[in-house]
């Protein structure tokens, strides 16, 4: 397959996402980065018009940390805006692939709220035909982010994401490999009749 036949993969998150050189990474693929440092969830739904204008064929969606650290913000909203967020794309981008990782570990004292948000939004991935990778037991000891991965606590190493590619290498061939949407939702047929 020629690079022009592949679709775009695009990465949107955090300063993890910012962080990670995906077209070095992913050599193969056509990628592009919409990773902003310090973003949030609120962040991220804000500026949902700019992914959808880039007609991504797949995307893989890492976001929530900064919600919880710098914002203080719950787990139940953390939760609302990543529905959110994949409802509007899966209803913007129809036939997309979507990819949601879980909230990634980071210094233990966040541990509860993280577990949280990621036990709901496994559950709920389905109901908009998206995808779920948990990388938390690819990278956590215990209940934190392993050192030999982070000098912070929070940001990956190179260690760090070499260990979240192996991840994410995986759970975007399984992604490729569906077919794309391409029968309306279920769960948000609410203008079926006029199809």
């Amino acid at each position: 397959m020629s690079d022009d036949d592949r679709g775009l993969v695009l990465f949107l998150g955090d300063s993890i996402t910012a962080g990670g050189t995906w077209d070095e990474r992913f050599p193969d693929e056509r990628t592009l980065n919409l990773g902003i440092s310090g973003d949030t969830t609120d962040g991220v739904l804000e500026r949902l018009d700019e992914v959808v204008q880039a007609a991504p064929d797949a995307i893989v969606l890492l976001i929530g940390t900064n919600d919880f650290g710098n914002h203080r913000k719950s787990a139940e909203h953390v939760v609302r805006n990543v529905e959110t967020i994949l409802v509007t794309l899966r209803r913007e981008l129809p036939g997309v692939r979507l990819l949601l990782v879980s909230v990634l570990p980071r210094q233990a004292e966040f541990t509860p709220r993280i577990e949280e948000t990621n036990r709901h939004l496994r559950q709920f991935v389905a109901t908009c035909h998206a995808q779920y990778l948990d990388a938390w037991p690819a990278l956590a000891d215990g209940d934190h982010l392993a050192e030999q991965y982070t000098e912070d606590g929070l940001h990956l190493t190179d260690d760090g994401y070499r260990a979240y590619v192996a991840e994410l290498g995986p759970a975007l061939e399984r992604l490729r490999g569906l077919p794309p949407m391409s029968r309306p939702i279920t769960a948000i047929e609410l203008d079926e009749a006029s199809a």
